[in-house]
């Protein structure tokens, strides 16, 4: 692991997902987790009495979210092998973390729809959209400004909480980005 994943995970994300509203007990969803760069840390910041449900497509990456949480004996992360449905009870998160995904995604309403159902009713959805008109890279995203993904994710029954402008984990680097926060509606 990179020097930055490894203080990302060990202090800077914990502060980072601190301060977007993750909070001590809450049960975190971490939505195309890979190798849990968020994940990891969002089990610091929710602590023993909080849960993360780590969902991800790639087998191999959640295999080795597993084999750190095994070796480091952290006990509150669930792997979850799964693309669209996350098989978590309605209404039962209080927080879904969905970063650096939805260019991977062709039916996002879809995913929308599914973070709506498992959110809890004041539940939050925090969505960095990586690679849209105004950021680099550009991908999947490319035509599309963060007032159209806004508007994308507001009609799928969410209202814009927050608008963030922070620094944070892109694949083992660091990067500024923004981060919307959704409530459920």
């Amino acid at each position: 692991m990179k020097k930055e994943a490894e203080l990302w995970i060990q202090e800077d994300g914990i502060k980072f997902l601190q301060s977007i509203g993750i909070q001590k007990g809450d049960v975190v969803l971490d939505f195309g987790c890979g190798e849990g760069r968020y994940a990891l840390p969002a089990a610091k910041a929710v602590g023993k009495m909080g849960r993360i449900y780590a969902v991800d497509k790639d087998k191999k990456a959640l295999n080795q979210l597993v084999r750190f949480t095994k070796k480091n004996t952290i006990k509150n992360i669930e792997a979850i092998n799964g693309e669209s449905k996350t098989l978590l009870e309605s209404n039962s998160v209080d927080f879904v973390l969905c970063y650096d995904v939805i260019h991977y995604i062709k039916n996002r309403t879809a995913i929308y729809n599914e973070f709506h159902r498992v959110l809890q009713p004041k539940g939050t959805l925090s969505l960095y959209p990586k690679h849209h008109k105004n950021d680099y890279p550009l991908m999947e995203l490319a035509n599309m400004k963060l007032e159209n993904i806004i508007d994308e994710v507001e009609k799928a029954g969410f209202s814009l909480l927050n608008k963030f402008f922070k620094r944070l984990l892109h694949d083992d680097y660091y990067n500024d980005g923004c981060i919307l926060n959704f409530r459920r509606t």
